[in-house]
């Protein structure tokens, strides 16, 4: 599994670049490449992003991973930062996409991300950024008081996208989705990971570890694309 680190130029004041990782399947692999952009309180090295991102690419897809800039400050100044504004998130994302797309030519681009990562990443679709499709592990509906539902933009994406959810994820009640989803604008499919909380932590009497589940998202992704996208 080839990989390579690389620096993404952004366009924010006394940064200049954030850290990403490139990882390639063997013998060619899928048609498609995914972006997978972090959630609030993981970064690109974090253990569940790298399982997941091995478990794609184990699967064929190319993955680029990169961090925001926020997370790119707290690892170089080694102190915790919290997320910068809409506009940072979106511009940094937005340059990974270009990254992502110079690097692979005659792919389709999908979209994925935890969390806030999936938050960011529909942001991009909602604005005719260039995607064939989205993948969200915990998409964050709302606050832990579901008051205020992040679901105002849906109804401009045109693209396919598959909502992978806990049923014990604090940040998305599952009833609340499921309505929100009938305003979104192209195919969106809800896929429930039974017992998960927003960390995809599932209880002990479940019987499944935590890699256990991260493969099962991994292979959920997998079928999914092969379904909207057949060869």
């Amino acid at each position: 599994m080839p990989s390579d680190s690389l620096s993404i130029p952004v366009a924010v004041a006394g940064l200049g670049t954030v850290s990403a990782i490139h990882d390639e399947p063997e013998n060619g692999g899928r048609a498609s490449a995914i972006l997978l952009a972090h959630g609030a309180g993981l970064g690109i090295e974090s253990p569940w992003m790298a399982r997941l991102a091995q478990g794609l690419v184990a699967r064929g897809f190319s993955v680029l991973r990169f961090n925001y800039p926020y997370r790119e400050r707290a690892l170089r100044e080694s102190a915790e930062r919290p997320p910068d504004r809409v506009e940072v998130l979106e511009h940094a994302h937005a340059r990974a996409l270009e990254a992502l797309r110079a690097r692979s030519p005659g792919r389709r681009i999908l979209l994925a991300g935890k969390s806030l990562g999936g938050r960011i990443a529909t942001h991009l679709a909602a604005k005719d950024f260039a995607c064939a499709g989205l993948v969200l592990y915990g998409y964050p509906l709302h606050p832990k008081r579901p008051h205020q539902l992040r679901r105002e933009h849906f109804g401009a994406i045109a693209q396919p996208a598959l909502f992978l959810q806990g049923t014990r994820d604090d940040l998305c009640d599952l009833d609340l989705l499921r309505e929100s989803l009938r305003s979104y604008g192209g195919r969106a499919r809800l896929s429930v990971i039974e017992g998960a909380d927003h960390s995809f932590r599932v209880p002990k009497k479940i019987g499944l570890t935590e890699e256990q589940v991260i493969e099962e998202l991994g292979e959920r992704t997998a079928s999914w694309e092969a379904e909207v996208f057949p060869a």
